[in-house]
C-alpha cells in the first residue's frame, strides 16, 4: 500500500498530501502517519512553511465510518484521542501551515483544516461537521469554530450537519481565498511564497504568538509579544531587513529561528 501522507520538499516549503483517495478517509493508519510527519517537520529548523493537501476527490472528507460503526466506548475514547493528538501537532507547528482545500472538507477533516493557520479552497469544496447526522456530536477541534464564525453559525453547523459552501466559508472568514481547480497550487505556493520572504524567526515567533492568544488573557498575550519583540533582536534578522528595506533590495535572512517562549531580560 502506497504511503499514507506523502512529503515533498521545496527549500524551505513542506508539502504534505493525503494519499487515500478518492476521499482519503481518516482511519488509524493515516491519522498516525500525519502525526508522525508533523512531528518530524516540527523538529525540523529548516522548515518553514507547510502545505496539507488531499489527493484525487478531496482534501478529506473526514472519518471513515466504517471504522467508527466498530466502535465501543474504550476503542472510541482511544481513537478520538489520538485523532486529537494528531490535529493537534498540525496546529502547534512551530511554522505556518496552508490548507489547500479541495472538494469534501467534512467531518474530522473541516477540524484538520481549522487547525490550519491559513485555507485557500476551490470553488467545489464543501465544508460541514456531519457528525450528528451518524448519532455522535462533533467535538475535539470543533471547538475552534464559535471563535472563528460566531456562536449562531457554529450552533447551526453543529446541530444540524448541514454543510456550507466555499463561498459561505470565505463570506462568514473561515477561507483566505476561492480559486478555480486548476489554480489551487499556483495560489498556494503565491502565499507561501510571500511568508518564506519573511523573515524565518519572525515569522516562527509570529506563529507562536497567533497560539498563545489564543489561549491567554490580553494582559498576558501583550506580555508575550514585548518578549518576543526584545528577542528579535538577539540575532541580525531585524538589522538585515531593515538595511534591506532602506537600500531597497531584498533581504537576505539567515540563522536559526528563535522562540518567543525564551525569556531574556
Amino acid at each position: 500500500m502506497a504511503e499514507a501522507v506523502a512529503v515533498r520538499r521545496a527549500g524551505g516549503l513542506a508539502w504534505c498530501t493525503l494519499e487515500r483517495p478518492p476521499l482519503n478517509l481518516l482511519e488509524p493508519e493515516i491519522i498516525n502517519a500525519l502525526r508522525a510527519t508533523f512531528q518530524d517537520l516540527a523538529a525540523d529548523s529548516s522548515v518553514r512553511v507547510a502545505v496539507l493537501t488531499g489527493t484525487a476527490r478531496a482534501f478529506t472528507a473526514g472519518m471513515d465510518v466504517r471504522v467508527l460503526s466498530e466502535l465501543d466506548v474504550p476503542r472510541a475514547k482511544t481513537l478520538i484521542s489520538s485523532l486529537h493528538e494528531t490535529i493537534r501537532v498540525v496546529h502547534a507547528a512551530p511554522f505556518p501551515v496552508i490548507a489547500g482545500i479541495h472538494g469534501a472538507c467534512l467531518g474530522a477533516g473541516f477540524e484538520l483544516a481549522l487547525a490550519c493557520d491559513l485555507r485557500i479552497a476551490t470553488a467545489d469544496a464543501i465544508f460541514g461537521l456531519p457528525e450528528v447526522r451518524v448519532g455522535v456530536p462533533s467535538v475535539i477541534e470543533a471547538a475552534l469554530l464559535p471563535g472563528m464564525v460566531g456562536s449562531a453559525r457554529a450552533a447551526a453547523m453543529l446541530l444540524t450537519g448541514e454543510p456550507i459552501t466555499a463561498s459561505q466559508a470565505r463570506e462568514w472568514g473561515l477561507l483566505n481565498s476561492i480559486v478555480a481547480r486548476d489554480g489551487l497550487r499556483s495560489a498556494v505556493e503565491t502565499l507561501a511564497g510571500k511568508i518564506l520572504a519573511c523573515g524565518p524567526s519572525a515569522i516562527r515567533m509570529q506563529k507562536e504568538l497567533i497560539l498563545r492568544w489564543r489561549a491567554t488573557d490580553l494582559a498576558s498575550a501583550v506580555a508575550y509579544g514585548i518578549n518576543a519583540f526584545a528577542l528579535s533582536f538577539a540575532n541580525d534578522e531585524p538589522r538585515e531587513g531593515m538595511r534591506a528595506f532602506l537600500e531597497k533590495r531584498a533581504p537576505a535572512f539567515a540563522g536559526e529561528p528563535a522562540s518567543a517562549s525564551e525569556d531574556r531580560r
